[in-house]
C-alpha cells in the first residue's frame, strides 16, 4: 500500500472514529503496516476496496478502530517529567494524609501495556513510600486494548522497555525472563487493570492523581478532547494533579486547572 493511499484513506476515516489525523501523521506507518495486513486477510486488493468493505459492512469500523490503537509505550517514558513528579505528588500526599485518606488513589488514563502505571509504582516505592509509611498507592489503569491489558497484567517487557529506568529500580524490581524482564509481584499488586475506553467511560472514583498522556490530546478529534477533559477533571479531587504529554496542550482555557511550575503538562485542580 502507497503511502499516499494509506494517508487519503485515514484522512476520510479517522473523522468518523472521532480521531484526529494530525495526531497520526508521524505514527501512520504503524497503522498502515496494519492496515495492509487486514486487507490481505480480507483478500482486498486496494485500500478504495476496503473503504466499500466499510461501508457494506457497519461491524468492521470496531476492527478498524482497533488497528488504529497507537502503543508506543516504555517504562519512564519522558523521565524528566517522571523526575519532576515526585515533588508535586509528595505535597499530593500530605494533602491526602491531612484529610485522613489512607489510599492516594490514581488513574493512568490510556495505559497501553502497563509501562507508565507501573513506572507510577516504582516512583512511590523508590523515592516517596518511606516518607509516608501510612499511606498506599493503588492506580488504576485503564485501557480500550484487551490485547494490550493482557501484556500489562504478564508485566513481562523487552529490555528496550525497561532501559530507561534507574538501574537500582531495575535490579530489585524486576527478574530477568527470556527474552526481557517481568515485573516482582510487590510492584504490580498496587495496579488494577481495566478495560475502558477513554472516548465514553471513566473508573467511578475521584483521583488524586490522573495521567492522560499522549492519548485524548493527541489522537482525539477537539470536540471529544473537550469531553474527554470535562470529565477528567470531575474525577479530580481538589488539589489533584491531571499530567498530560509533555508536548501537548489542553484544547481549551480550563479555569478549574491551574499549570504547576516546573512539570510540563502538570495541572492541579483548583
Amino acid at each position: 500500500m502507497r503511502d499516499a493511499e494509506c494517508v487519503a484513506f485515514l484522512r476520510w476515516a479517522l473523522p468518523q472514529l472521532h480521531l484526529h489525523w494530525p495526531g497520526f501523521r508521524r505514527v501512520r506507518r504503524q497503522v498502515c503496516k496494519r492496515l495492509a495486513r487486514r486487507l490481505r486477510a480480507l483478500g482486498l486488493g486496494e485500500v478504495a476496496q476496503y473503504r466499500q468493505y466499510l461501508l457494506a459492512q457497519p461491524q468492521e469500523w470496531a476492527v478498524l478502530d482497533r488497528l488504529c490503537h497507537i502503543s508506543i509505550s516504555r517504562f519512564y517514558r519522558d523521565a524528566e517529567v517522571f523526575a519532576a513528579l515526585a515533588s508535586p505528588l509528595a505535597a499530593l500526599a500530605c494533602q491526602a494524609q491531612q484529610q485522613g485518606e489512607r489510599t492516594l488513589w490514581c488513574w493512568s488514563a490510556g495505559c497501553a501495556s502497563g509501562e507508565e502505571a507501573y513506572s507510577l509504582v516504582l516512583l512511590w516505592a523508590f523515592v516517596l513510600q518511606g516518607r509516608f509509611p501510612a499511606l498506599r498507592l493503588r492506580v488504576v489503569a485503564t485501557d480500550a486494548d484487551v490485547a494490550l491489558l493482557r501484556r500489562a497484567r504478564r508485566a513481562c517487557y523487552p529490555a528496550s522497555s525497561v532501559r530507561g529506568l534507574p538501574p537500582a529500580w531495575q535490579a530489585q524490581a524486576f527478574a530477568p525472563c527470556r527474552g526481557g524482564f517481568c515485573l516482582r509481584p510487590a510492584y504490580r499488586d498496587p495496579v488494577l487493570l481495566c478495560a475502558q475506553d477513554l472516548r465514553c467511560d471513566a473508573p467511578q472514583r475521584r483521583f488524586w492523581l490522573i495521567l492522560c498522556r499522549n492519548v485524548a490530546f493527541t489522537y482525539f478529534v477537539p470536540a471529544l478532547q473537550r469531553e474527554v477533559l470535562r470529565r477528567l477533571v470531575t474525577h479530580l479531587f481538589a488539589g489533584g494533579l491531571l499530567l498530560i504529554g509533555a508536548r501537548e496542550a489542553l484544547p481549551v482555557a480550563c479555569p478549574e486547572l491551574a499549570a504547576v511550575e516546573g512539570v510540563p503538562g502538570l495541572f492541579r485542580r483548583r
